[in-house]
């Protein structure tokens, strides 16, 4: 297939194929593209809602676990705060080193160890008394100088409630303890010390292998980080503040990384745990089965398009054939191709009318050859009697010039008018002419009406202003009604005829009034008068006819209007547009 070809057949503007074939390669596509994104966006959610509910209840059993054994440990401060042992060697005088100091060494160890027997996450049971007496087993060594230290001002200070103390250095551990009493006297306080790999082992919470997990207390010391973080701790303790006092999950962009960050905090222990999952991380199986969706979507449309471009050239097969018949016949060719169009759906049904349109074409065309052969008949028919009106003139001239001689006035006038009526009948071929030709033709017929009968015929034409003559009326528009009121009213009277004609203007309309003498008409008269009209021997046209072709000219503002009362007289009055000499004919 040529460019040229190919320009064509996807270009919208010329093809119906190729805009079948755009219109459903464009929805196939917004179809996939919207199915493919929705699928993907929902997965994506779906995903990233999993691994919220899944670290959530990560750290919630991680911190569930830690208070149990916090509450364990806090019930071991309860019975070591309670001991009588303890409480009378810390009250007792004894001095180290001392036989005496050594027998109550040897019974706290022992009820310590028995303590913390089979409780490998405890690392360190410690009773130090304010005496500077210290016992302990475990590790790390501890001695008096423990006393004074923040730490123990710490756990003095929150007294016998939960209290918990990061300590760092050679063995990181937890250290939670409370005071001891003695008669209602601070005499010192037992400490315990919780193992940092029972923490790590606890809070190994990873969904991800790049995904990191922070607990910190209420000062906001670290209680457990990755061994391994990419993230300052400035980041961590400002994204921990933020979220201090809420709970849940949110996704936020940490130095051009998308996370998703899940905040717990614990109300047994205050501690905040925050987990930071990389998206990419969280989204790697979801972005191989979105390329595994897009490969399939892209590989669905090409075979809909090569599917579009089928069906289209199908369904637009017999458009171009149909089209290949409309050019045949552009080309001056009348008779149909042999190629036919059988299916019964429209482009049958206008294939069936084109070829009844050019069957009618056809046709058509024969009578235009037809008519044409006899229109140039009739010209030669019409060139040979132009010699007639000539010959009529001649004739009505010899007439007039022998009535002359013969001194006959009556004929000279009746043959110079019919002369002067004919010429302006059959010499004259516009619609048009001035009110002033007009009245001359109505002149003109009246000087012959007037020997036809015994009385007298007098015409009275009334001018208001003189330059009213020269404007434009129909041809014919005045004689019509000048002959009605001779025939169809002098005539028939006893009495001298008269006919007046007044002419003056009405803003922009020009009134002509025609009113005779006769024995006037009844309105059912009028009414017929308008229904039927009567040919005359002149103009072939009757009062209605030159009412309707006012009308049919201008609109019903204009017209001819009737008024007559019997044995009396009739007016008619012609409304009429100003039609100045210089206006153009209509």
């Amino acid at each position: 297939m040529k460019l040229a070809s190919l320009k064509k057949f996807f270009s919208p503007t010329f093809s119906i194929q190729g805009k079948i074939f755009v219109a459903f390669s464009l929805v196939t596509l917004i179809g996939i593209v919207a199915v493919t994104s929705i699928v993907y966006l929902y997965m994506r959610e779906t995903v990233k809602n999993n691994a919220i509910t899944s670290v959530t209840e990560s750290i919630r059993q991680a911190d569930e676990s830690l208070n149990l054994r916090l509450e364990e440990v806090s019930r071991l401060n309860t019975v070591v705060a309670t001991n009588k042992t303890v409480l009378d060697t810390l009250t007792s005088k004894t001095e180290e080193p001392s036989y005496e100091w050594f027998q109550e060494q040897k019974r706290i160890e022992e009820f310590l160890s028995a303590l913390i027997a089979y409780k490998p996450y405890i690392s360190r049971a410690a009773v130090i008394g304010l005496n500077e007496k210290v016992f302990f087993v475990g590790s790390p060594w501890l001695d008096r100088s423990v006393l004074g230290t923040p730490m123990m001002n710490d756990l003095l200070q929150n007294g016998s409630g939960h209290t918990y103390f990061h300590q760092t250095g050679t063995d990181d551990s937890i250290v939670t303890g409370r005071e001891l009493r003695y008669n209602r006297s601070l005499i010192g306080m037992v400490m315990f010390n919780l193992n940092d790999d029972f923490i790590k082992k606890i809070f190994d919470v990873k969904p991800t292998p790049d995904s990191m997990l922070y607990v910190l207390d209420r000062k906001d010391e670290f209680i457990y980080q990755p061994g391994t973080s990419s993230l300052p701790q400035e980041t961590i303790l400002k994204l921990a503040d933020e979220f201090r006092d809420t709970e849940g999950s949110v996704e936020r962009i940490i130095q051009q990384t998308s996370y998703l960050v899940v905040i717990r905090k614990s109300d047994y222990t205050g501690w905040s745990t925050l987990a930071l999952v990389p998206m990419n991380s969280l989204l790697t199986e979801t972005a191989r089965i979105r390329n595994i969706i897009a490969t399939v979507a892209i590989v669905v449309f090409i075979i809909i398009v090569i599917a579009t471009q089928q069906v289209s050239s199908r369904i637009t097969r017999n458009i171009r054939r149909l089209r290949s018949m409309m050019m045949h016949v552009m080309e001056g060719n009348m008779t149909l191709t042999t190629a036919e169009i059988h299916s019964k759906d429209e482009i049958g049904q206008l294939h069936q009318v084109f070829k009844s349109m050019i069957n009618e074409l056809k046709r058509l065309l024969d009578d235009v050859v037809k008519k044409e052969k006899e229109k140039r008949e009739a010209e030669l028919a019409v060139l040979q009697a132009q010699i007639r009106p000539h010959f009529l003139y001649n004739t009505l001239n010899t007439v007039k010039y022998l009535a002359k001689l013969n001194g006959v006035p009556n004929i000279v006038e009746v043959s110079e008018s019919l002369v002067e009526l004919m010429r302006g009948v059959l010499g004259h071929s516009n619609e048009f002419l001035t009110l002033q030709e007009e009245l001359q033709y109505v002149r003109s017929y009246v000087t012959i009406e007037k020997y036809k009968y015994v009385e007298p015929i007098h015409l009275h034409i009334e001018v208001e202003d003189e330059a009213l003559l020269q404007l434009r009326v129909l041809k014919l528009m005045l004689q019509p009604l000048v002959e009605n009121a001779i025939i169809h009213g002098i005539s028939s009277s006893a009495h001298e005829g008269l006919v007046q004609i007044r002419i003056y203007a009405d803003a922009n309309e020009l009134r002509i009034e025609v009113r005779d003498n006769g024995k006037g008409m009844t309105k059912e008269q009028i009414d017929a008068l308008f229904e039927k009209h009567k040919n005359t021997r002149f103009s072939g046209m009757g009062v209605r006819n030159v009412h309707e072709r006012i009308v049919r000219l201008f609109g019903e503002p204009y017209g001819v209007f009737l008024e007559s009362e019997p044995e009396a007289y009739t007016t008619v009055q012609i409304r009429f547009p100003r039609l100045e000499p210089h206006e153009q004919e209509c």
